[in-house]
C-alpha cells in the first residue's frame, strides 16, 4: 500500500510540474505570440483556462496559504513513510535541489539551507511591507 501512496505523490508532482509548465510556458507563448501575431494565441479559451491558472497561484500567494497541490503531495508521502521537507515550497526543490545535486551530491545537505534562507527573508520582507501604513489593510465599514 505505501508504494500505491508513494507514486500517486509522485503523480501530484508530475502533475504540478505540467500546472507550473502551463502557468509560465503559456505567458510566454502569449508574449511571443503577440511579438510575432500568431493567430492561435487569442484562442479565448486558452486564454481563460491560462488566466485562471495564473489568478490560483496569486490568491495563493495573497492569502499565504500552502498550494493544495503540495499539501496533498505532503499527506501521501507521509502516508508512504517518506520524508519530507515542509519548510522548502515545491518550486524550490523542483529548481534548486536538481542543480544542487547534479553539481556535487556531497553537498546537497549543506546548500539545503538556502531555499530556507530566501523564505525566511521573503517572510522577513512581507512583515516589513505590512509595518509601513500605506501596505496595512484597512479596515471595512
Amino acid at each position: 500500500m505505501k508504494d500505491l501512496y508513494s507514486y500517486a505523490a509522485d503523480f501530484i508532482v508530475l502533475f504540478h510540474l505540467c500546472y507550473v509548465l502551463f502557468a509560465v510556458g503559456g505567458e510566454l507563448l502569449i508574449l511571443l505570440g503577440g511579438l510575432f501575431r500568431w493567430v492561435w494565441i487569442r484562442n479565448l479559451t486558452f486564454r481563460i483556462v491560462h488566466l485562471l491558472a495564473v489568478v490560483v497561484v496569486a490568491v495563493e500567494a495573497l492569502i499565504g496559504v500552502l498550494c493544495p497541490l503540495t499539501d496533498w503531495e505532503y499527506r501521501l508521502r507521509l502516508r508512504a513513510g517518506q520524508g519530507i521537507e515542509e519548510e522548502i515550497p515545491f518550486m524550490a526543490r523542483l529548481v534548486i535541489s536538481p542543480i544542487i545535486e547534479a553539481i556535487s551530491p556531497a553537498l546537497v545537505p549543506r546548500l539545503k539551507i538556502v531555499p530556507r534562507v530566501a523564505i525566511t527573508t521573503s517572510r522577513a520582507g512581507n512583515e516589513a511591507m505590512t509595518a509601513i501604513p500605506i501596505f496595512q489593510s484597512q479596515p471595512r465599514g
